[in-house]
Order: structure tokens, then sequence, then C-alpha cells
């Protein structure tokens, strides 16, 4: 069987990384790069590479991320490096006749004030959340701009999976541009460390947040692909199950045999309250997440003591 050829946009990336670790080699030949060898906010370059590959499928799995605070701190830069992106390979795609374009998106586009559990036909419905604006319309906008491209043209499939929030192997673990669970990982391990008594939770801990080990992504990443065909165009993909922040320490913490008590700042930044998505249509498909959350933790952690270890 002739192998399908794939290009993954942000191959460097914890997302980019975990899809690539995960997927059929009998079926897909993986084409990547690195930001020194192709600039994706680089237009020509980026058709012009495209072009020459011809794959079979793109995955859009490239940007500028980061946690709330990095969100909340600049959202001219987590709007302008994201749109750009986006435009320049799905435009280069679509230019170069690439048939199949699957753009990853995050729950964080749908407006704050929609109700739960968010559905795709919610996107674009009502005000975003403020501390992560930029980046939503963003992410917003390349959905819509991929689902302009296959509703003017039925032979295409240019796709969007609108994901809940990812954690696992390859996560940046950094307070400055972290996600919750690296964030939680770093704090409770430094704590257990260093015997301190208490630990500061941002807020009042009860926003709840439904959190995918990144593995189980790039697991059913070859479940999606197979049925490329006949996916939505715009697709939740989830765990279905949420908990809030204080329950993260708390289980973060048992992992990790951490003992001290936690206190909160309410101060600080803590973003919507929920973010739970609407799974019909990957029941229908039967995706399934393999890992259990304490199992996916585990695996985190001990990637962490890898990555403390190499430094």
């Amino acid at each position: 069987m002739k192998k399908a050829k794939i290009y993954i946009a942000g191959s460097t990336g914890m997302v980019g990384r975990n899809i690539i670790e995960n997927l059929d080699r009998n079926r897909y030949e993986i084409f990547t790069t690195k930001r020194a060898d192709l600039d994706l906010l680089d237009y020509k370059k980026t058709k012009k590479y495209i072009n020459n590959i011809n794959p079979d499928y793109i995955i859009n799995a490239a940007g500028k991320v980061g946690g709330i605070s990095a969100n909340n701190n600049d959202p001219y830069g987590f709007f302008t490096e994201n749109i750009l992106i986006g435009i320049n390979l799905v435009k280069s795609s679509y230019e170069t006749g690439v048939k199949n374009f699957l753009n990853l998106s995050s729950s964080c586009s749908y407006p704050c004030d929609a109700p739960m559990p968010l559905k795709e036909d919610y996107l674009l419905s009502g005000k975003l959340e403020k501390t992560n604006e930029g980046y939503a319309i963003a992410k917003s906008a390349i959905a819509k701009m991929c689902e302009f491209i296959t509703t003017q043209n039925k032979n295409l499939n240019y796709k969007t999976i609108i994901l809940c929030n990812l954690y696992g192997k390859y996560d940046k673990y950094d307070e400055n541009i972290s996600h919750l669970i690296p964030a939680i990982i770093k704090k409770v391990h430094f704590a257990k460390e260093n015997n301190l008594p208490n630990i500061e939770i941002w807020g009042d801990g009860t926003s709840k947040r439904e959190i995918m080990f990144a593995t189980d992504l790039g697991i059913i990443m070859n479940d999606i692909l197979r049925d490329f065909d006949k996916i939505p165009i715009i697709m939740n993909i989830g765990t279905g199950k949420e908990y809030s922040v204080n329950e993260y320490y708390e289980i973060i913490a048992k992992i990790i045999g951490y003992q001290g008590e936690f206190t909160h700042d309410l101060n600080k930044l803590q973003g919507v309250k929920r973010k739970l998505l609407e799974l019909t249509y990957q029941k229908k498909f039967g995706y399934n997440p393999v890992h259990t959350l304490e199992e996916g933790i585990r695996e985190t952690y001990n990637n962490y003591l890898e990555y403390e270890q190499s430094r």
C-alpha cells in the first residue's frame, strides 16, 4: 500500500510531537519542518515548500501558545502570529491543490457566556473571554476560513477539530507561558522538594477544565484521518469530563506525594468558570481517550523529572 504524504506544521511543539509519535507509520510518510528551516509567517516560503512536497494531508498544529497569563499579557502577539500562520498554511494549501487540511483549534475560541456543554455551532455566537481574546479570534477566523473553502469546493476537505485543553509529554514548564497541568506539576514538585507548608492557587480554584492527555490525541488522530471524508467540517474532541482547579491540585499532589495545604489568591486571573465540550460527533465516530487522568498525569510527571534532569 502506498503511503499517504502528510505534512505536520508545528512538529516541534507538544501537540505536533505527540501526533508524530503516535501516527501509523505504515499508512503515512511524515514531513516536518523546524522554524529555522521554514518560517510559517512567510507566505511565499510556505507555499513553495507545500508545493514541492505535494502532501495528501496537512495538519496545522503550529502557532503561538501559552497559559492564561501569557495570553492576557500579549493579546496582540497571540492574535497576529496565529492568524498569519493559519492564513499562510490554509491559503498555500488551497492554491497548491492540497485536498485534505486539518486545522487544530481550541475550546478557548468559544464564547465565554455560551451554555454548557459547548456545541460546535456556538462558535462566534457571543463575546469571548478577555484573557485569551487575541488567540480565540485568530483560531475562530482560521476555522471559518477552512469552512468557507470546503463549502465552496465539494472535492476539498478543509476541516477543524476544536480541542479541550491538552497536557502531556513535551509540555512547557516555564511559569510565564505554561498551561494549567504543567504549572501545577512544577509548583507541587517544588513545594515537596523544598518542604513548603502551602501552595498558592490562583483565584478560588472552583473554575472547571476539561483536559486531555496529548498522547490520546495522537492515537485518536489515526482514526480522524481514516474517517476524514466523513467527519463534520468542525468537530469537538475532548474527554467529556471536567474537574475544578482545586481538584487538579489535589490529584497531582497525591501523585507527587505532597502533603501540605493550599491557599488562594483571589486577586489573580482564573478565566472562564467552565469549558466543557459537547461530544456528540466524537461519540458517533467512537473516538475515545485511552488513558485515565491519573495515568496521564503520572506519565507527564515522569516526563517533567526527565526534563529537569536534562537541564
